[in-house]
Parts: C-alpha cells; structure tokens; sequence
C-alpha cells in the first residue's frame, strides 16, 4: 500500500506542480482604431454583414487568372520558403516540448583492469531518468507556449505570403490587359498620325501648306512610334513579372488582351461595417501571436528566479563475469534529485524579467500599429472605390467628346476652314484621353484587388498550400 501512494505521488506531483505558471494573464488589448469604417461623400455605403468566408476564386473569376494563381501556388518559391519556415517553426515546438518530459536512457559498457599481474574485468547495463526537471514555476510550460504561439505566427506569415502572391498575380494580369489595351491606341495613333504625315507632305509639294505642318505631323507621329517601342517593352516585362511569381513558364493562352474582360471578371469585395474584422487579417494575427509568445516568455523569466529541481532514477545491472549480469545480485538502482538557485548572479536574472517585459511592451506596440496599419488600407480602398466609377464614367466621356472632336477638325482642315494646329491638338486631346480611360480602367481594377488584399483575402484557405 506504501508503495501504491509513493508511486502515485511520484506521477501525480510533478502533473500538479508543473500547472503553475508564472505568466501574466493574456487579454487580447482593445483595438486602437475606430468601431467602424470612416463614411462621407467619398465612401461607399457598405453592408451591415460581416465579412464571409471567401476564396480568391470569389474574387477573380476568370478561369485563365485561376489557373495561373493555381500554378503559383504549387511553384512560387517564396512560397516554398515561407511553407520551409512554418516546418521548421512547428518542429521547434515538438524540441520545446520535449524538454517537459523525461529524459530516459540506457548504457552499457566493459572494463578491464590490469593491476601488479592481475586483472579484473566488470560489465555494466544500465538505464533509466537521466534527468527530469520538476516544472513547479511552468518554465518549461511557458516556454513551450511562446514557441507554439511563434509556430503560429509564421504560419500567419506564411498566410500573407500567400495573400500577397494571389494579388500580385491578378495585379500584372490585369496590367498586361492593361499595356495591351494602350499598344492598340498607339499603334491607331500611330497610323492615324502617318497619313496625316502624308497628307500634309502633298499638301507642302501643292504649296498649300507650310513646312511647319509636316514637321508637326512628324512629331506626332514620332511620339506614337516611341510609345508603340515603349508598350512592346512593357508587355514582354508583363510575362517576365509574372513568370516570376507563377515560378514557371507562363502559357499566353492564360493571358488576355481585353481590358474589358479584365473588369468584367474581378468582382468587389464587399465589406462589414465593423472594423473587428481586421483582426482576421494575417498581419495583425501574427503580431498577435507574438505578443502572446512575449507574454509567455514573462512566464519564463520570472521562473528563472525560482530554484531549479531535476530528479533522476538509475536502474542497472553490474558483475564481473557477462553470464552472471542478469543474475539477482548484479541488480542496482540510485534515485536521487538536484536543486539549483543561483545566490548572486549580479541582478541578471531580474533583468531578464526586465527584457521580456520590455520585449512585450514592443510587441504590444507592434500589435496596435499592425491593426492601424490594416485600418488605413481598407479606408484607403474604400474611397479609391467610392470615388473611381465617377472617375471613369468622366473618363469615357473625355474619350467620347474628344474622339468626335478630332474627327469634325480633320474634316474642317481638310475643307480649308481650320489649320494643321487645330488638328494637330485634337489628335493629341483625343490620344490622351484615350490613355487615360485605360488607366482608370486599371485603376478600378487595382482597387479591388487592394481590397481584398487589405481585408485579409482567403480567409477560407489553407495556411501551409503551396508547400
């Protein structure tokens, strides 16, 4: 009956002691941020629902950008790295909780002594606790914990890696549209600038225009040859940008060259009015974690100034001759146990205490910065989106207005009412009206994707694809 106590004294004890925890208690900080999103004439009204769930394929549904995203996350090696850090982070937990358990291991060995002629030979198994540290003031525990929270972080991490890849996929997708679309306005002007050129040249032999006229024409026609060269560049550096961040050879049939396409096929992101749902974004979660790892590591030092005990339990075998080891008399066992406190240690051990409070305070900062941070880019999206349909509706006009003006100039010139220079300046109105309705097409398109990069993305997805 002894024995039974003993023994479950000896299991239980340690269980017992060992939920202690000298960490301060964790309370997620109140969010420093306002309780909804700003409002006023340059923001849209958004729903009263929360945030869903959703997947990129939500977002951008155009099967050609999801099969090049689907490509990215099987080879983009940023993406590798990031999956290689989340293995070696949730390995790191399993080493910090093996330092909870016993230690258990075995030995064996021979010895031959030779002394004035004589010779004595001993054989030796052993095995057991080699060390076991009572974790009465939760170091150890409280350690294992900042290393699951770190784990946790990267896994965050690797989340924003991920996030960040899909919307730079969708990004240079829709810029190459983009580029195309830009490459088509060149070379029209470009052509259209070329019979102007020479239009005017017979008009010169004719003696009916001025030298002046042809040199104009020329120019513009040399700034859209050079915007033709600069486009073709721009395209090609597309493919290579997004070569990259697929990790592999891009497929063109995955491409497209229709702007139009582009904004028909990403949607918009609808947003909660709470801005709690920050809190989901990747950023912001591993920030938390972080502060979470700095709290536990508090646990940790302020354990460090508390005695250590460790105990350790030998059982083994002993004789001088191998066939007699496994007899009765060559059993033996020692039990025994340390304790470990440092008397003077020159304040060290309270300045640790000291560090990691002080660790915890940044990483506090960091947590509340990380959510303010959040905070700006959706509000930021939110006006772009508030205001940029406005945008491009005065932009379509420009191209509308400015198009029928070119058209009824050149017909004024080429009737003798007008000069080249007011056909001149309608060719380059109707051209710069052009380029800039693309650029906000783009630019709607780039809103949405921003936003659905600040709001957090694919909350639906699996943290570690790509691995």
């Amino acid at each position: 009956m002894k024995r039974l106590i003993a023994l479950t004294l000896t299991v239980s004890l340690p269980v017992l002691l060992s939920a202690c925890s000298m960490a301060p208690d964790y309370a997620r900080p109140v969010q420093p941020t306002p309780v909804s999103w700003p409002a006023g004439d340059a923001y849209l009204v958004q729903s009263e629902a929360s945030i869903p769930a959703i997947s990129y394929r939500d977002i951008f549904r155009d099967t050609r950008l999801q099969a090049l995203v689907e490509q990215a996350l099987e080879n983009n090696r940023d993406l590798r790295i990031a999956a290689a850090n989340l293995a070696a982070a949730r390995a790191q937990v399993r080493v910090q909780r093996g330092q909870q358990l016993p230690e258990i291991g075995v030995a064996a060995g021979v010895d031959r002594v030779r002394s004035d002629g004589d010779s004595t030979t001993n054989y030796v198994l052993s095995g057991g606790i080699t060390a076991f540290e009572l974790d009465l003031f939760g170091r150890l525990a409280n350690a294992t914990q900042a290393e699951r929270q770190r784990a946790l972080g990267s896994e965050a991490a690797a989340r924003t890696v991920r996030l960040a890849l899909v919307s730079d996929i969708a990004s240079v997708w829709g810029t190459y549209a983009t580029d195309a679309e830009l490459l088509r306005i060149a070379q029209s002007t470009a052509a259209n600038a070329r019979r102007s050129v020479d239009l005017t040249r017979a008009r010169l032999r004719g003696g009916i225009a001025p030298r002046t006229d042809v040199r104009q024409a020329e120019l513009v026609l040399a700034t859209a040859e050079g915007d033709v060269a600069s486009l073709q560049t721009a395209l090609a550096q597309d493919i290579n940008l997004l070569q990259l961040l697929v990790g592999a050879p891009v497929d063109k049939a995955l491409l497209t060259a229709d702007l139009d396409e582009v904004v028909a096929s990403i949607a918009t992101l609808p947003a909660g009015t709470s801005s709690e749902v920050l809190l989901r974004r990747p950023d912001v979660l591993e920030a938390e974690y972080e502060l979470r790892a700095a709290n536990a590591d508090i646990g940790v030092a302020r354990a460090e100034l508390f005695p250590t005990i460790s105990l350790t339990a030998i059982f083994g075998l002993a004789s001088g001759a191998l066939d007699g080891l496994f007899t009765s008399g060559a059993f033996s066992r020692t039990i025994g146990g340390t304790a470990r406190y440092s008397i003077f240690s020159g304040g060290s051990a309270s300045a640790n205490v000291d560090v990691s409070e002080a660790r915890r305070d940044a990483a506090l900062a960091g947590y509340e910065l990380a959510i303010q941070t959040a905070f700006r880019e959706v509000a930021d999206a939110l006006a772009r989106q508030g205001t940029i349909a406005e945008e491009l509706r005065a932009a379509t006009m420009g191209v509308t207005a400015t198009s029928d003006n070119a058209r009824l100039v050149e017909a004024r010139y080429r009737g003798g009412i007008d000069g080249f220079l007011d056909s001149l300046v309608a060719q380059r109105s109707l051209y710069s009206a052009q380029q800039t309705e693309a650029a906000t097409r783009l630019a709607l398109v780039q809103n949405r994707i921003a936003l659905y990069r600040a709001l957090g993305g694919d909350q639906a997805s699996d943290v570690s694809s790509g691995s």
